[in-house]
């Protein structure tokens, strides 16, 4: 009886001496790790623990040569995904595997690109760092195309660390378009019968932690087959009567002016617009700007639907490229005129010009025509302003009718003389 009190004594005491160096350490580590004045914050889970630390000191810690061993095979719980440790001691290379991982970048809206496997290594000297990103597709769907690849997406990073910030250099060489997919959004049903032609590389400059980016993309040879676009050469708008106008007329060249300046020139998407846009929202922290070319924009109104994520971006290029291949310019910009929103319950050119100015869209006056396009940018706010001052925003408005080409010095003058001047009746 007595020998069993007194090994209960010495357990109570084994687990007091256990629970008070757990605490201590717990205290240490939190200590070690805790933000600084003005130093880059964020929270990480360890288990049941939450602790609050300084992004840089943890990253020093992490990939430093007398830390990092600690943590090798560990996972911890992070803001992307599961993060597991490893670390090469003959390098002094940290290695990271977050799978799956995913991030949410405004700039695309709010739903999360999501990367089955990113392996990232990471190596420091001082404040540079340096290494690789490796992003791993998961299973493809069944009957993939044979164009589909399964192999892993490289890129090399480096960077300088600072104690308010981290800025990466990333740079991807030329890789399969095919691949780029496989990647960031195996889970599409247009891969199942996509056949996906040329390259793309990719350089980035990001500054974390506000996640701003400058991106330089190119791309090579893009081309898509299988997804049966050529049926839209006989497509019938489900808006009204078809407009039938040239690529000509006032409202044709009003549009152009207002959505897609390049419209005749890019082959379905517009580098030079896309990643302005991508750079602008992301500082903007929300989508505010498209981007999309009038011809991605007719495969949202056709196909893909408005949702604001990544993926449905993805499919719309894919549309996007196949069309100006299987349609032409001429019955692009035709589909778009016929289909395009111009308030609410409202759609089609011929509809919303017999709707707001009682005539057709072929005999529209050219204020009126840059009046309807100016509407396009948001036609549900427009309509309201209209209905409620008897004007449109008049500076979007004077813009359009700046942007129209092919009309002469004298066209243009009387252009926004008519525009500045114009007063239409608002529709009830």
């Amino acid at each position: 009886m007595i020998l069993n009190k007194a090994l209960r004594y010495l357990l109570y005491a084994l687990l007091a001496l256990i629970l008070t160096a757990a605490v201590a350490a717990f205290l240490i580590v939190k200590l070690a790790l805790a933000p600084g004045q003005d130093e880059w914050p964020t929270r990480i889970k360890a288990g049941p623990l939450t602790l609050e630390v300084g992004v840089p000191t943890a990253i020093r810690l992490a990939t430093s040569s007398w830390f990092a061993p600690w943590i090798a095979g560990r996972t911890l719980d992070t803001g992307f995904g599961p993060m597991r440790f490893a670390w090469d001691e003959p390098t002094n290379t940290l290695e990271m595997d977050c799978a799956p991982c995913s991030a949410v970048v405004p700039a695309l809206g709010p739903v999360p690109i999501r990367v089955d496997n990113l392996r990232i290594t990471a190596r420091r000297d001082a404040g540079s760092l340096s290494g690789a990103l490796e992003g791993t597709p998961g299973a493809l769907p069944a009957g993939a195309a044979s164009g589909t690849t399964d192999k892993v997406l490289h890129a090399r990073w480096n960077g300088r660390l600072s104690q308010k910030n981290l800025q990466l250099n990333i740079d991807a060489a030329d890789a399969p378009i095919t691949q780029w997919y496989a990647v960031l959004a195996p889970e599409l049903p247009e891969l199942q019968r996509a056949r996906i032609g040329g390259t793309l590389a990719l350089r980035a400059q990001v500054t974390l932690p506000a996640g701003t980016f400058a991106m330089q993309p190119r791309i090579s040879q893009f081309t898509v087959e299988g997804l049966g676009t050529e049926a839209m050469l006989g497509a019938r708008s489900s808006c009204g009567a078809p407009s039938r106008l040239a690529s000509d007329s006032w409202l044709a060249r009003a549009v152009i002016a207002a959505e897609d300046q390049r419209f005749f020139t890019h082959p379905g998407y517009d580098l030079t617009e896309l990643t302005a846009s991508m750079e602008g929202n992301q500082k903007a922290e929300q989508a505010e700007r498209g981007g999309s070319t009038l011809t991605q924009q007719l495969a949202k109104l056709l196909v893909t639907g408005s949702e604001r994520s990544a993926a449905r971006k993805l499919r719309e290029l894919l549309y996007a490229v196949e069309m100006e291949q299987t349609l032409g310019k001429a019955r692009i910009l035709q589909l778009y005129l016929d289909n395009a929103p111009w308030g609410p319950a409202l759609c089609g050119a011929e509809p919303a010009a017999r709707r707001y100015f009682k005539r057709s869209a072929r005999n529209l006056e050219p204020a009126q025509a840059v009046w309807l396009a100016a509407m396009l940018h948001n036609p549900g706010a427009a309509l309201e302003k209209w209905q409620q001052s008897g004007q449109i925003d008049a500076a979007r408005a004077k813009w359009v009718a700046e942007g129209i080409r092919g009309i002469t010095h004298g066209q243009r003058e009387a252009l926004l003389r008519g525009v500045a001047n114009a007063h239409f009746a608002p529709p009830p």
